[in-house]
């Protein structure tokens, strides 16, 4: 339209080339694709793939790490490092599965509430997700947990019901900013409608925080999915879960000590992964105003 000024998104050429150079960014994108690759070619990669299922091995039971079972075994003489392998499945489900539920909920909620600050649907919105917000996340995925039937689906559920309200309140805080920024009010004087202003304006100038948050979060959604299942809330046995790996581990401390180290250090090493990507997605979607 002419005359209308419209807001210019990042340069990504030089944010791709900041993410480049980044060498701590690189290491967390290699370790994500890593897990991620173990995860889909687990049955071809582990060592063993039996042992991730229903197996008992009780003459090689809690042996320590040697050549044969690299991470040594578990106390049913299962090998750790398959269990390990096949673990990250499960890991990387929980942070998919919730994540896809999350993001366009609290994303589609945000834009509205902004798009319609001080009206109805901000006050009605806003104060649900408060509500939410006002509960300790893990305090309130305990509590729904331990309602339910524990398993993994339920424990999916459990984290997207507490985790939406983060989105939208991010969401909300960019669309009302945005709401009266020259090229919004443009698109209006043009006759665009709602729908097309908070879709196909504001929602492309929320995309890089979004995103940057996306891949930070699935480090923490895997730590609180790992954490139900260690209180025996989430994934239950004999599913490979690293969550459950640490606390069958932690009954045989400190003699048997690989039990749950080694699950617990490949919780850690997806954690640390996604958060140095995360940095690195930061800087690509970092936004160059002129």
């Amino acid at each position: 339209m002419k005359g209308a000024v419209f807001r210019k998104g990042p340069d990504y050429g030089k944010s791709w080339h900041k993410f480049s150079n980044n060498y701590l960014s690189q290491v967390g994108l290699g370790v994500v694709a890593l897990v991620a690759v173990i995860a889909i070619f687990a049955p071809y990669m582990a060592p063993y793939p039996s042992n991730a299922g229903f197996f008992v091995n009780y003459p090689e039971a809690h042996e320590p790490p040697n050549w044969i079972h690299i991470f040594g075994t578990d106390q049913f003489g299962r090998d750790v490092l398959s269990r390990i392998m096949f673990g990250f499945r499960y890991s990387l489900m929980m942070a998919v599965v919730v994540l896809s539920l999350v993001v366009p909920l609290g994303v589609v909620l945000g834009l509205v509430a902004g798009y319609y600050r001080g009206g109805k649907v901000d006050m009605v919105v806003m104060r649900c997700a408060d509500i939410f917000l006002a509960v300790p996340p893990l305090v309130l995925a305990l509590s729904i947990c331990s309602v339910l039937t524990p398993s993994v689906f339920n424990a999916m559920m459990a984290v997207s019901l507490m985790w939406w309200p983060w989105y939208t309140r991010l969401v909300y805080s960019i669309s009302s900013s945005l709401r009266n920024e020259a090229f919004v009010q443009a698109a209006e004087i043009a006759g665009a409608s709602p729908f097309h202003i908070i879709f196909r304006e504001i929602l492309p100038n929320c995309l890089g925080p979004i995103l940057t948050k996306i891949t930070l979060d699935a480090g923490w959604v895997i730590l609180i999915g790992a954490s139900l299942s260690f209180v025996g809330l989430g994934a239950q046995p004999p599913i490979p879960d690293l969550g459950t790996m640490v606390s069958d581990g932690a009954n045989f401390l400190p003699e048997q000590w690989w039990v749950s180290l080694f699950p617990a250090l490949a919780i850690v090493l997806v954690i640390l992964g996604f958060n140095l990507l995360g940095d690195g997605v930061r800087d690509l979607f970092a936004a160059e105003t002129v």
